[in-house]
């Protein structure tokens, strides 16, 4: 019995400092050492990237509230999207909303193409 208590407690005393992470409100304290900056920063960081970048053409707009960003728009590329993923979080943002849709470079309202294979018929 003895043996397992001593087994309990130092399970337990690792944990301890964990607890001081929390705050009084019992969330847990976000403070990473990295500055946090505000949203007319990370909004300002974002136009002078997307102005640089290749994705800046496909027409994305990014709005910034609390250091979430969210991405709105279209693009034809896939690899865009997590570009712009990528590019919100180096300018500061704490979290992403990533809403730009993928399409095959069709307008909307235009049919899908069918792959079609022609062969033999025997």
């Amino acid at each position: 019995m003895r043996r397992l208590v001593c087994t309990l407690a130092l399970l337990l005393i690792p944990a301890l400092p964990l607890s001081a992470a929390t705050r009084a409100s019992g969330e847990p304290s976000t403070t990473t050492g990295a500055p946090r900056f505000s949203d007319a920063e990370i909004e300002q960081k974002i136009r002078t990237k997307l102005e640089k970048s290749k994705i800046g053409k496909d027409g994305f707009v990014a709005h910034v509230k609390g250091g979430v960003v969210t991405w709105e728009g279209r693009t034809a590329v896939p690899q865009h999207k997590g570009a712009a993923t990528r590019m919100a979080k180096s300018a500061g943002a704490v979290r992403v909303v990533n809403n730009i849709r993928v399409n095959d470079g069709l307008k909307p309202g235009q049919p899908l193409h069918r792959a079609h294979v022609e062969g033999d018929s025997e």
